[in-house]
């Protein structure tokens, strides 16, 4: 079997199941776990993604308006590679390749394989997408094994007691509060999710709007960035985020929030661990105090 993913959280998917020798070529943003840099890139960007946070929003927000894919998906090289499944994504225009651009692809260049669209909003959706993937497969019972012990790690990270009441700020730069599963990824790891109700869309929002919610603790992961970049982009907004809530944390939300797959249960036991009021390893997250010392 030949396996092509088009979203860094079906490749974790697919590597979680124990498939990784099947792929054979991923999206320019999948790179975990590291063997599948080796592999070739079927996508790219109209963006310059190193550009500061706002100058990128103002771009997205340009190619949006003038009805333009913001990813490019190479036609030829995924049609040499004759995949017998592409996992490819229609939750967020702004993520990833969409399913249009895939079927149509696959359909110029007669290849007849089967398309696993992801289309998480809940958390549960994420266990789905697991099954769906180790469905399309041929590995259904790999797959619910999977899903049992994912389920199993988060329900053992819920902590009991007061749930302190969490923002998390998905962008800064204009500022956006996370939709989608992270306020039930929250939940699970302990806190009160303040901000789009479970499901919902994140939302653009004032910094007053962020403080006004009184949150005792604000989560930093700006979709798409890793830690250093985040550390490096919050340092303007560090006095403002510290004067809205007591507790900041800013985390690798690339590697462990902003991503639909397996990787999110490691994300729930790291925030579970620091609502508790323990450190998080350095290689993941920050607490903004020690970035302001």
């Amino acid at each position: 079997m030949k396996i092509v993913s088009l979203l860094p959280a079906a490749t974790e998917i697919v590597s979680a199941l124990g498939l990784l020798d099947c792929l054979v070529g991923r999206s320019h943003e999948c790179d975990f776990p590291e063997e599948v840099l080796d592999l070739p890139p079927l996508t790219r960007s109209r963006l310059d993604t190193s550009l500061p946070s706002e100058t990128l929003d103002r771009e997205v927000r340009r190619i949006v308006e003038q009805r333009l894919p913001i990813y490019l998906l190479d036609d030829e090289r995924l049609a040499a590679l004759r995949p017998d499944v592409v996992v490819t994504q229609e939750a967020c225009e702004v993520c990833a390749v969409a399913k249009e651009q895939v079927v149509g692809s696959l359909r110029r260049t007669a290849c007849a394989a089967t398309v696993v669209s992801l289309l998480p909003t809940r958390l549960g959706h994420v266990f789905e997408d697991v099954l769906n993937v180790a469905r399309a497969c041929g590995i259904d019972g790999r797959g619910e094994r999977l899903v049992t012990e994912l389920r199993g790690r988060m329900r053992a990270a819920m902590p009991a007691g007061k749930r302190p009441r969490v923002a998390v700020v998905e962008w800064l730069a204009p500022p956006m509060l996370a939709g989608h599963w992270v306020p039930e990824s929250i939940e699970a790891a302990g806190g009160m999710a303040v901000g789009p109700a479970p499901g919902e869309r994140s939302k653009y929002v004032s910094w007053d709007e962020v403080r006004a919610l009184r949150p005792d603790a604000v989560v930093v992961a700006p979709c798409g960035f890793d830690l250093a970049r985040t550390i490096h982009e919050s340092r303007p907004w560090a006095e403002l985020l510290r004067s809205i809530a007591p507790r900041v944390l800013l985390l690798d939300g690339n590697a462990y929030l902003n991503r639909p797959g397996p990787r999110i249960v490691d994300a729930i036991e790291l925030l579970a661990a620091w609502l508790r009021g323990e450190l998080v390893p350095a290689e993941r997250g920050s607490d903004l105090q020690s970035q302001m010392a």
